[in-house]
């Protein structure tokens, strides 16, 4: 059974997220230290896991592609995702 260490170095993005959103259990309501996404981000991740393209999103985001493709840079690199279906996976995990 693994411990809570090994819980919090899984290889999964959406448990690594997961994790990253719980309650630390003696700081209250303070997040523990892990990757976060900016909500700029998560619009992002929303517009391509919902099938559009990177110049669809950017125009709908009042963006242009190269931005749109610096965000999903980041998540990947935050989250160590390395295809756009683990990228859609994420979304649906996270209600996006």
């Amino acid at each position: 059974m693994p411990t809570a260490s090994e819980d919090a170095s899984s290889d999964d993005p959406v448990d690594r997220l997961r994790i990253s959103h719980e309650p630390h259990p003696h700081h209250g309501d303070h997040r523990s230290p892990g990757p976060e996404l900016a909500p700029r981000e998560r619009e992002t991740l929303r517009h391509i896991a919902a099938g559009r393209t990177y110049l669809q999103t950017a125009r709908h985001m009042g963006l242009s592609k190269h931005t749109v493709d610096a965000y999903l840079r980041r998540i990947r690199a935050k989250l160590n995702i390395n295809s756009t279906a683990e990228l859609t996976r994420l979304a649906i995990s996270m209600g996006l």
